[in-house]
């Protein structure tokens, strides 16, 4: 259950490259550089209920069962269906245009996504505190 509670961005790091690699237009890519997401996590076992508060009153929830498939929601709207694996006390997840890798390390939430483009490979790490 160490997913549990609710967490705000504390930094991170290749935010604007990701989310130009991935197609956010860069309106929203400004918006978003400064904001404070927080991120909501409902655990209980296996089942999570993945809650993100974002600029605009946008509200992203994903409900899923580790190891099964599940009806998912990308930030950008696109819905797809995938499987969130955990190994290692970590969840991953393949979205339609990246990989994420998510864990708690030293008390903090970090969110690693990886995504592949003609320019070569981009990372996005978001660390965030618990509030």
């Amino acid at each position: 259950m160490a997913f549990n509670g609710k967490w705000e961005t504390e930094s991170q790091e290749g935010y604007e490259p990701f989310c130009k690699l991935i197609g956010i237009p860069d309106d929203v890519i400004s918006k978003g550089r400064d904001f404070k997401l927080v991120t909501e996590v409902i655990q209980n076992g296996d089942d999570f209920t993945w809650i993100q508060y974002y600029p605009n009153n946008h509200v992203v929830t994903n409900k899923f069962i580790v190891g099964k498939e599940s009806d998912m929601e990308t930030v950008g709207g696109k819905k797809f269906k995938g499987i969130v694996s955990m190994e290692g006390g970590k969840l991953t997840i393949s979205f339609p245009k990246y990989q994420q890798t998510t864990e708690i390390s030293g008390g903090k939430l970090v969110e690693t996504s990886t995504a592949s483009g003609a320019q070569g490979t981009v990372v996005l790490v978001r660390t965030s505190k618990k509030v």
